[in-house]
């Protein structure tokens, strides 16, 4: 399929727009990290929306069963999206936990419902996550309530067609960054009891991880240029709770490169080559995890790549890249679940 021209797609112009113009309130947020957030937020979730409409056009109109905001009744727990094949046989069948991107202070599990349809289209349960968002709340808070929500679901898995055996944990952007934070609940007891929250399954259960353009060093934060920059400044700040986050236990915690163990799960990782984060981010933890023997697929685009392909790219699935991505998790997830079960 041809790529649309640049002027033909509004969410990659209208986000521009706004986030330049949201540096009018930069000066406001040497006080409070709440207004450069809050403009944050409302650019991230108008390009969302904007995402969302574009895959629901890729997403099976038929062959998947949904059922919306399910409350698994246990404390600490948010309500999740789940994602099954309509199939005479209702399972139980592996499960792809998703959370969600947006700068740890903005999303919710609605935008990447399409995706999660098309997983559920490929014989997978995809359930879709929210958490708590900063400023309103600060970390962990978020990562305890992703830990509870997968403790209860995987305790209840026969009630939701999941094989509680096979689970595997999947994110976007700052939903990566979580992602790869449960894991290491899960393989590290260590980290577990130093960030105060239990793992959420067994290491047995947790079969792999996949992680979207997502964020593992937040070392070099404090000096990135730009208007980027500034961006994951305020948001560190709002997600953290502290001005100075850097020199806190959570930027620390945060930071899994740094982390990460032999006993990390089989590792799916990509990122766009006209993303930044992929050059100081999902290239470094992919070379990290590869030299400590454990299994990664990295699904990486040259330097000359043609077009550059920007952060989040896997979800524009009206281009063959975003295509290919999914197609490489497809198989990741197979492998990762069953050993590999179907021709390439």
């Amino acid at each position: 399929m041809a790529r649309r021209p640049w002027y033909r797609r509004p969410s990659r112009l209208l986000p521009t727009v706004a986030l330049l113009a949201g540096v009018a309130v930069a000066g406001a947020t040497l006080l409070s990290p709440w207004p450069g957030a809050l403009a944050i937020r409302a650019l991230f979730e108008h390009n969302g929306r904007v995402t969302a409409e574009e895959m629901s056009r890729h997403a099976p109109e038929s062959g998947v069963t949904s059922r919306l905001d399910v409350d698994t009744g246990a404390p600490g727990s948010r309500p999740f999206d789940l994602f099954a094949p309509a199939a005479a046989d209702p399972g139980p069948r592996p499960a792809v936990i998703w959370i969600h991107g947006g700068a740890w202070i903005s999303g919710e599990k609605g935008a990447v419902g399409p995706y999660l349809r098309l997983l559920a289209s490929e014989g997978y349960v995809a359930v879709g996550l929210d958490y708590a968002l900063g400023p309103e709340h600060v970390y962990p808070d978020g990562l305890r309530e992703l830990a509870s929500t997968i403790a209860a679901i995987a305790d209840d898995a026969d009630r939701y067609g999941i094989d509680a055996s096979r689970i595997v944990l999947a994110g976007d952007s700052a939903g990566a960054n979580l992602a790869s934070q449960l894991a290491l609940l899960v393989t590290d007891p260590a980290y577990a009891a130093e960030v105060g929250i239990p793992a959420p399954v067994e290491r047995g259960q947790l079969r792999g991880v996949v992680l979207n353009c997502g964020i593992y060093d937040v070392s070099g934060i404090p000096d990135a240029p730009g208007i980027t920059g500034w961006g994951f400044r305020v948001a560190l700040w709002s997600y953290l709770g502290e001005r100075d986050w850097s020199r806190t236990a959570g930027a620390e915690q945060m930071s899994t490169l740094d982390r990460v163990t032999a006993a990390f799960p089989p590792t799916w990782i990509s990122g766009g080559n006209g993303d930044p984060l992929t050059a100081t981010q999902s290239e470094p933890l992919a070379r990290r995890l590869e030299e400590l023997g454990v299994v990664t697929v990295p699904f990486l685009f040259p330097d000359d790549h043609e077009p550059r392909l920007g952060h989040e790219y896997q979800f524009e699935l009206d281009d063959q890249p975003a295509r290919g991505a999914f197609d490489s998790t497809i198989r990741f997830l197979d492998a990762a679940v069953d050993g590999g079960s179907r021709e390439e």
